[in-house]
């Protein structure tokens, strides 16, 4: 059974990102490419036996774009995010996923943006380039300020990229909680396992007083108590 979810996976992905390839060239207002995001993630979560369960999504109001600021426990984070958000989102990915023939193809003609970790100006130029598309093609941005995926399932130190761009562009940021779904993809296994991923909405902060560094750093200490709250909460 292991093995026929994996070959399904595998195929649903190549044909999602063989449309989404086309998409993002020939529609670069992203609206195709939207429903072909949803289209992927909701065929990858019937796949694997995989729910989602939300709340708070009627905080999600109007056309954005908003930054939707998150933690990061699991692969399936970004999949369960795509399905349920439902709007234009794009995210910010490493290099090395540009590389994957057909799916980095297709990032890379998407509405997301890549990054060279490696490289502290590069990372900058990224923001500005994040910056831009929100504001010309009105996407909503998915973040993950801790950077990457928790190993132990702690929430870890947020990192400041998400709360500047915030303070560049002034959009809302919600708050987003994912829960449980490290117990359906833990982190360096294969082995995908049943159950349902909790997504929680939070209330949209405002940005448009974020000026300096010190306001950044305040408003990401407010947004990391907001979601540690729901996280560390039954």
């Amino acid at each position: 059974m292991f093995y026929i979810k994996l070959v399904l996976i595998v195929l649903h992905t190549l044909l999602c990102s063989f449309l989404a390839l086309l998409s993002g060239v020939m529609d670069r207002s992203f609206f195709t490419y939207k429903y072909i995001t949803k289209l992927f993630s909701g065929g990858i979560l019937i796949i694997s036996g995989v729910k989602v369960k939300t709340s708070g999504i009627e905080n999600i109001r109007g056309e954005g774009p908003f930054i939707f600021v998150s933690n990061h426990i699991s692969q399936f984070d970004i999949i369960a995010l795509q399905f349920t958000i439902p709007l234009k989102t794009g995210f910010i990915f490493k290099k090395e996923l540009a590389k994957i023939p057909l799916f980095g193809w297709q990032l890379l003609t998407g509405p997301h943006i890549v990054i060279d970790r490696s490289n502290a100006e590069s990372a900058l130029k990224s923001i500005h380039r994040a910056r831009h598309k929100m504001k010309s093609k009105s996407v909503s941005m998915i973040l993950f300020p801790e950077g990457t995926r928790s190993k132990n399932g702690e929430l870890q130190q947020f990192k400041r990229g998400a709360f500047h761009l915030a303070g560049q562009v002034n959009y809302p940021i919600i708050p987003v909680t994912i829960k449980d779904s490290d117990k359906l993809l833990p982190k360096g296994s294969l082995k995908i396992n049943k159950g349902t991923i909790r997504v929680i909405f939070s209330t949209p902060v405002d940005t448009t007083k974020v000026e300096s560094r010190n306001d950044e750093l305040e408003l990401m200490g407010k947004v990391r108590d907001i979601i540690a709250g729901n996280y560390y909460s039954k």
